[in-house]
């Protein structure tokens, strides 16, 4: 028997097997018409007498449930129809939960979201133990809060603090973490996964949950905590009150999907479960029509259109194969791309440095991340041995000859650079592709050393690169796409989401996020506090401050690259004066303990020693918190905007995974194109002019914001403005590429 992506196998011992099997679909996803086969589908079996217990699972080969059908989220057009469509969720599963025969979800693979809510409205679970098995509720994630009864369910299961943890943080735990919790009831082989839950299902055939009395509860640590934090109402109130300025401290309020999940658990607790899934449902729908839910959502829709991009526009030009990766250069990045080549993509790595204590301090810095592993049971210690064995170390071009793909990662020096590409190409075969990871220098420069320029391109990845997870390709005019091809696959491979630019000084990234350094320096040097510069752009939504980034990254290092935008793109890019004084005083940031802040033994904070040096009065008042963020970011915007117009960018959506995932630009504003989006262009055009007669040429709107204002086009909907059309009269950009 099937019925819309359920089929049923009755056994011969009074177990039914319901399988959920979407057609045509890679996973599976709750659609709009799940929660009418589910009430048809068991209200059939309840009523079946040959039946004694069901045992729910997937068709799908490595997948349970991958949660609700986004695109189907999306289409919500009012709080009232979200409201709607969440408590449909409520029927179906307050169904699973009320049926009177035992039902065992049978889980291997991913359950999330609404996912892992039809498994809690079952009466047990059992997963397999597969690295490929994980539960969660992500929905704050994409700004929203379980609907289908989650958030009553989770906390009632595994308590409430580990609830808010999991469903504030999104995080997707595994098999041998959810047995701890007490999530799911056991944890077995794949092979045995069905016949364990059947047994499961079939021993709870009449079966009465026991009920602890208050004595036996208070015997059991973690049952104290609970009672004590949860169930009363001074406890609930230290808990939840502790949970949003926890919260706070990182959201700084921004995300009101996490707030809300705070406020309908408590609700739940204090006034029952029928009252927490009406507060669920009200919050689901009021969400839904949130800015901060339509610009998530769209960023897990750009990611996932992402993973089908070739990178080219010849859906013919297919990738080669990438079976060995040589490596140049053993410092932080070049060890970090290893790390990632091996561990991930899995594909050996022959790591070169100049001499044997840079390979072997980049062998140590790899063995650090698998130690990390190992001690956190994500590995075995064979399992570690045996992935270090796929690095392997030398001072000379020796092993790299039949290297596939060569990446370079050593100082931004033009003619070292150039260097490498004539080594590599005379020890290498002639289609070797050699690759950049720098940030600054043009690839077209580089690949002017090459005999072989179509096979030269940028890979630049982000620090720590085991952690950031952007990669930014970059293109010359003369780049084959087979080779784009080729290095887009290997990013994919190794975990990236990967965007595709043109050649350019500071290609995309690197020249977006100076503007908005360079114009918190010009605040530093208008007497502004440090520290109120940063706040700002905290509470604006970027993860870290622009003055404390200068000095994460080097003030040597924002020197250098700030003279080569200076040189290309002229006075729009000019420092405030003073700024050379920070090199003078050999102030290079975290590195050398000598930047803005203070660093090692000292006090923590900003050194007020900066301000004396470079002969301003930390005493301005009159720049507001608001007027900060506004500045800082529409540098930001602004030249994002420049990038598309110039054709940098092959689209907006490039433009706002690059920014997101690669700048921490606030993910609940979407990106930068988003922002204008949501903003409008003749407002965000209206600020840039106010602030261009007030402040100078450096806030000179961006060609195709003129444009846009104008023609009343998008970067994203319906009548998209096109990329590569609004250059303007100052364009620095490399010619752009042909497909």
């Amino acid at each position: 028997m099937a019925k819309q992506g359920l089929s049923i196998e009755k056994r011969d011992d009074g177990v039914a097997i319901v399988r959920m099997d979407i057609p045509g679909e890679p996973m599976n996803t709750l659609k709009a018409d799940f929660v009418d086969t589910f009430m048809d589908v068991f209200d059939s079996l309840e009523n079946d007498p040959e039946v004694k217990a069901i045992v729910f699972t997937s068709g799908k080969k490595d997948s349970f449930i991958a949660g609700a059908d986004i695109t189907m989220l999306e289409s919500v057009s009012s709080a009232e129809e979200g409201e709607r469509t969440s408590l449909e969720g409520h029927k179906a599963m307050n169904r699973i939960e009320a049926c009177s025969k035992p039902i065992v979800a049978a889980i291997h693979g991913v359950a999330l979201g609404g996912g892992l809510e039809v498994a809690l409205a079952c009466h047990a679970r059992v997963v397999s133990d597969s690295k490929k098995t994980k539960l969660g509720l992500p929905e704050s994630q994409l700004g929203l809060i379980p609907g289908a009864g989650g958030t009553q369910r989770l906390p009632r299961l595994i308590g409430v603090q580990p609830a808010l943890d999991m469903m504030l943080t999104g995080k997707q735990i595994d098999p041998k973490k959810a047995r701890k919790l007490g999530l799911v009831d056991d944890v077995v082989p794949p092979s045995i996964l069905l016949e364990t839950a059947a047994a499961l299902a079939l021993s709870r055939v009449g079966y009465t949950p026991k009920r602890d009395s208050f004595i036996e509860q208070l015997r059991d640590k973690e049952a104290v905590t609970e009672f004590a934090l949860a169930k009363n109402p001074v406890g609930r109130k230290i808990l939840f009150d502790q949970a949003r300025k926890q919260l706070h401290k990182q959201t700084r309020g921004n995300y009101p999907a996490q707030d809300l999940i705070i406020d309908v658990v408590k609700a739940g607790l204090e006034d029952g479960f029928e009252a927490g899934l009406a507060a669920e449902a009200r919050a689901f729908g009021r969400l839904l029509t949130t800015a901060e839910a339509a610009n998530l959502m769209s960023l897990f829709f750009a990611t996932t259109a992402l993973k089908k991009d070739s990178g080219v526009d010849d859906p013919e030009v297919k990738p080669r194969e990438v079976k060995k990766v040589g490596m140049l250069g053993a410092g932080l990045m070049g060890a970090g791309i290893a790390y990632v080549t091996t561990s991930v993509a899995k594909i050996p790595v022959r790591l070169k440095d100049r001499d044997a204590d840079g390979v072997m301090a980049g062998l140590r810095y790899i063995r650090g991340i698998i130690d990390g592993r190992v001690k956190r049971k994500r590995l075995s210690e064979q399992q570690a041995n045996a992935l270090m064995l796929q690095t392997t170390g030398t001072t000379t071009y020796a092993g790299l000859q039949d290297a596939d793909v060569v990446i370079e990662a050593v100082f931004e020096d033009l003619a070292l650079k150039g260097q490498m590409v004539r080594d590599v190409e005379e020890s290498g075969r002639n289609d070797v592709i050699f690759a950049s990871n720098t940030s600054s220098l043009p690839i077209s420069q580089i690949a002017a050393a090459s005999k072989h320029p179509e096979t030269v391109i940028g890979m630049h990845y982000f620090s720590p690169v085991h952690k950031m997870p952007l990669l930014e390709i970059i293109v010359t005019n003369q780049t084959a796409d087979w080779v784009t091809a080729t290095c887009v696959d290997l990013g994919k491979r190794q975990g990236k989401h990967v965007i595709v630019v043109r050649d350019g000084v500071g290609f995309y990234t690197s020249r977006v996020l100076a503007p908005m350094m360079n114009e918190a320096a010009h605040l530093v040097a208008e007497g502004v506090p440090i520290e109120k510069i940063d706040t700002a752009m905290l509470n604006w939504g970027f993860p870290i401050g622009p003055i404390k980034l200068t000095d994460e990254v080097g003030i040597d290092v924002g020197a250098k690259v700030g003279k080569i935008m200076l040189d290309a793109f002229g006075e729009r890019m000019s420092p405030p004066d003073g700024m050379k004084k920070l090199m003078e005083d050999e102030r290079y940031g975290r590195k050398n303990g000598r930047g803005f802040y203070l660093y090692g033994d000292k006090k923590k904070g900003v050194d007020e020693s900066v301000y004396e040096l470079l002969g301003v009065s930390p005493t301005n008042k009159s720049v507001s918190s608001e007027d900060i963020a506004w500045r800082c970011a529409l540098q930001f915007v602004n030249e994002a905007c420049r990038c598309f117009g110039e054709g940098i960018l092959r689209s907006a959506r490039d433009g706002d995974v690059g920014a997101v995932f690669g700048l921490g630009f606030p993910p609940f504003r979407g990106g930068p194109f988003r922002f204008v989006d949501q903003v409008g262009a003749k407002e965000i055009l209206g600020r840039l002019r106010e602030l261009e007669k007030q402040l100078g040429p450096r806030f000179s709107p961006a060609p195709v914001l003129e444009e846009i204002a104008r023609s009343g086009q998008t970067f994203h909907g319906e009548n998209p403005v096109q990329s590569g059309q609004s250059r303007g009269n100052h364009s620095q950009t490399a010619p752009r590429a042909t497909a």
